[in-house]
């Protein structure tokens, strides 16, 4: 009896695969953004291969330092643009197109039962779509780059059933920060970690690439749901290749399983400076914050920008508030709905959307002993600042912190 992995990995290798067991793989679709893209290519030309194995399986999204922040990281961008011509790869989206774990999949690449790695450790995203998605280092991208394939050890399995009607205000970050302080930031290490449960079911698309997404934050090599009515509406008009779901049998093998209710979950808080440091609102409620940040690839989604829009209609903001959106296309829908023209009246600063400031890279970095509230999925000390503070909360905390320039309950807002 199998997992999704053991079955994803036994397609992929061409022979039947078990957790612990070593194979070489054909990998579905390559990942690269524009940091690790340039290590992944200088690793190519070292190897001395010509050709790319097949670009139109190769995606590199600029979305990291996006705009370029300084001459260094124009030149580099502009080397790897280069080489993208070169390889005739078309899959290329430039600076203000996105995110990579959004653009990814609003683009079709994340797909049932397909195996895709990306060189950027937040890959597992692409779990939510019922797909085997996991990050590697540059060099290991490298070696896809030339020939298609690389060695895997099949992950053990962890069942995660998690059950209960969220309440006024919760959201899939709120559950995904209390699995990972269930969990633990090691407890999840190198194991696919299976979602199942009423509450998963009625979460939308982009509440289990929440989920997901924050799957390596317990140190887990993929977060998976498995595939349904609300992922196939997803892919109907996006998916780039047919697809064949995949599901774990009914004796399934699993190291670990865990059962979860969140019907009185309260806002959840991740405090300086591990994201398992997990806490109820109510503990750190009142902690004074200099600046909030809503966006990334765990929280800059429309429904995350509607959220905010919600709680400051009508309102001012009582700090600095910076907003990125995940992707053009979530921006375009904000400016439709009126969402991004809320937000603006509130006086947040819209970005491009990006990665923005979330791996302190460029627009948005704290300064010393600064507090920032984030909706990202890291809060390691030097993140976003060197001295900085970083709490991890939903979109809805945010932005109700924004409204009062202190960590609050978006239930009392």
């Amino acid at each position: 009896m199998s997992t999704i992995s053991e079955k994803i990995f036994s397609r992929a290798s061409g022979k039947e695969a078990s957790a612990n067991d070593f194979v070489t793989a054909n990998i579905d679709y390559a990942m690269a953004h524009d940091g690790t893209s340039v290590l992944a290519v200088r690793s190519f030309r070292e190897m001395g291969v010509e050709k790319v194995w097949n670009p139109e399986r190769i995606v590199i999204p600029f979305d990291h330092i996006s705009p370029a922040n300084n001459e260094t990281a124009a030149a580099l961008q502009h080397d790897i643009r280069s080489w993208i011509s070169e390889q005739g790869i078309s899959n290329f989206y430039e600076i203000g197109e996105g995110i990579c774990h959004q653009v990814f999949p609003e683009n079709g690449f994340a797909l049932p039962g397909k195996l895709v790695v990306g060189a950027d450790s937040h890959s597992c995203t692409y779990g939510a779509f019922g797909a085997f998605g996991t990050g590697v280092g540059a060099t290991d991208m490298s070696e896809i780059f030339a020939t298609g394939k690389l060695w895997f050890k099949v992950p053990e399995s962890m069942k995660v059933t998690i059950n209960g009607k969220l309440g006024n205000r919760i959201s899939a970050k709120d559950l995904t920060l209390n699995v990972i302080g269930t969990v633990g930031a090691a407890g999840a290490t190198y194991r696919a970690v299976e979602f199942y449960g009423d509450t998963i079911e009625s979460l939308s698309m982009s509440g289990r690439m929440t989920l997901s997404n924050m799957a390596i934050e317990m140190g887990a090599k993929t977060g998976i749901v498995p595939p349904d009515d609300t992922t196939f509406n997803f892919i109907k008009d996006r998916a780039v290749e047919e697809y064949e779901p995949v599901y774990s049998d009914e004796n399934a093998t699993y190291i670990k399983k865990y059962n979860i209710d969140v019907s009185d979950l309260e806002p959840q808080i991740a405090r300086p400076h591990e994201v398992d440091n997990v806490c109820g609102v109510s503990e750190v409620e009142g902690t004074k914050v200099d600046q909030v940040f809503i966006g990334t690839c765990t929280n800059g989604r429309l429904e995350d920008l509607e959220v905010a829009a919600e709680i400051l209609k009508g309102e001012k903001v009582a700090v600095r508030t910076v907003i990125a959106p995940a992707s053009r296309s979530v921006l375009i829908d904000a400016i439709r709905n009126g969402t991004a023209e809320t937000l603006l009246q509130a006086g947040v600063a819209l970005i491009t959307p990006g990665c923005g400031p979330c791996l302190g890279a460029h627009m948005g970095v704290i300064g010393e002993g600064e507090v920032c509230i984030s909706t990202a999925n890291r809060n390691f000390k030097g993140r976003m600042g060197t001295g900085g503070f970083i709490y991890l909360a939903s979109p809805a905390t945010a932005a109700a912190s924004a409204l009062t320039g202190e960590i609050s309950d978006p239930r009392g807002v």
